[in-house]
């Protein structure tokens, strides 16, 4: 039978490692991903041209995220991805927007 005491002490070890484990950060992989993908999309869709501005913001956000993920800043690098994809999407809308307007 094993000791009050006993039963106490790895309950708070298990609860410690329960509490370590969750708050490990998890690198930003699916945000990278979404980022690299915005961006290719709109530099696909004549950004470069159209909305050279916001492209290039979200070329140096995700820059920064790239970097931060390197250093394991996975919170920073997970909201610069997130703001890298942000100004890719605005890049593609106005690159559309602007190409329309071209041919109306």
């Amino acid at each position: 039978m094993v000791s009050k005491a006993w039963t106490i002490a790895l309950q708070s070890i298990l609860l410690a490692l329960l509490l370590t484990v969750s708050g490990c950060q998890t690198a930003p992989v699916q945000e990278m991903s979404d980022a690299r993908q915005a961006i290719a999309v709109a530099k696909e869709a004549g950004a470069a041209e159209y909305a050279a501005n916001d492209l290039h913001a979200a070329e140096n956000h995700l820059s920064s995220a790239e970097q931060n993920l390197g250093s394991r800043h996975y919170s920073q690098a997970r909201d610069d991805a997130i703001q890298a994809k942000s100004r890719a999407l605005e890049a593609l809308k106005t690159s559309a927007e602007s190409q329309n307007a071209d041919t109306d």
